[in-house]
């Protein structure tokens, strides 16, 4: 039924006089990979539905991301995250596995109250219907609010070169690159870069052949470091895998269900005192 439909339409179009037609729309010039105007269309068994993308990029992306480094998280997941730690934009906040510079972007942003998208351009301006002054004083609002670009106490810290490099480039992009301070340290090595604060870490996990047991050293040491170095400091640590996290042998005081696009991941937080590492568990006894 739905061929027979859509063979009526083409053949309706193919015979139409070209004066009711109208001139050619010039389908060879357009660009199918960052087209002016994108319509998708969904079919089922019985219909066609089209949809007028009003977005353009994803709204996940703010224009600023010139190289995305290896699984970076998506900006929008990243603001997410700072906002459900509690971080009051005046207290330090430390990223010690940064890796392309995410989370400390967005807290950036946040800090000097920059609009998400502030740095982009979206589907619907490039619509007729568009009302091309409003728009400009809605963006002129949200510029006159924002705060000028300066140091501040948001740091970032990881032990790849290549990644550190990719931060660099974004914090560059995005204008930020004098307003967080990157380092070259591994995570369980690095010190505080202040004496109290909020560090937010999206870890590594094992997802290939031989690196569960290399993960699995590693969450007992991380625990290690933070309970060692970092008391004072509130941890919020996401990750996508339950049984990890919890070879830190910290207690965590909450936990918080979160989706990566598919997977099903949670953001523990941890406050740190001295004196806070759990014993290792004895064979047999239940986890806590």
């Amino acid at each position: 039924m739905l061929d027979e439909k859509l063979d009526g339409i083409a053949m309706t179009l193919r015979d139409c006089p070209h004066e009711r037609r109208g001139p050619s729309p010039g389908f060879d010039r357009v660009d199918t990979r960052a087209a002016d105007v994108r319509i998708a269309a969904f079919l089922d068994a019985h219909h066609v539905t089209l949809y007028l993308d009003t977005s353009g990029e994803p709204l996940y992306k703010r224009g600023y991301r010139s190289e995305r480094g290896e699984a970076p998280l998506k900006e929008n997941l990243a603001a997410g995250i700072l906002a459900l730690t509690g971080w009051n934009t005046g207290e330090p906040l430390f990223d010690p596995m940064c890796g392309s510079g995410t989370f400390v972007i967005e807290a950036a942003m946040m800090a000097l109250r920059i609009a998400p998208g502030a740095g982009r351009s979206f589907g619907f301006e490039r619509l007729l219907a568009c009302d091309s002054k409003l728009w400009r004083s809605l963006r002129d609002a949200a510029a006159a609010v924002q705060e000028q670009p300066r140091a501040l106490p948001v740091f970032g810290s990881d032990i790849s070169g290549r990644e550190l490099r990719y931060a660099h480039e974004n914090l560059k992009a995005a204008g930020l690159d004098d307003a967080v301070e990157l380092r070259k340290s591994d995570m369980l090595e690095v010190p505080p870069p202040a004496p109290y604060g909020v560090m937010v870490v999206n870890p590594p996990y094992g997802v290939r052949l031989g690196e569960e047991q290399a993960m699995a050293d590693f969450y007992p040491r991380l625990g290690n470091a933070l309970k060692t170095r970092f008391a004072g400091w509130r941890c919020c640590i996401f990750s996508a895998d339950t049984e990890l996290p919890r070879r830190i042998r910290l207690k965590a005081t909450k936990r918080t269900p979160l989706f990566n696009g598919p997977l099903e991941c949670r953001l523990y937080e941890y406050r740190l005192i001295a004196g806070s590492l759990r014993r290792p568990r004895h064979e047999g006894q239940p986890a806590v």
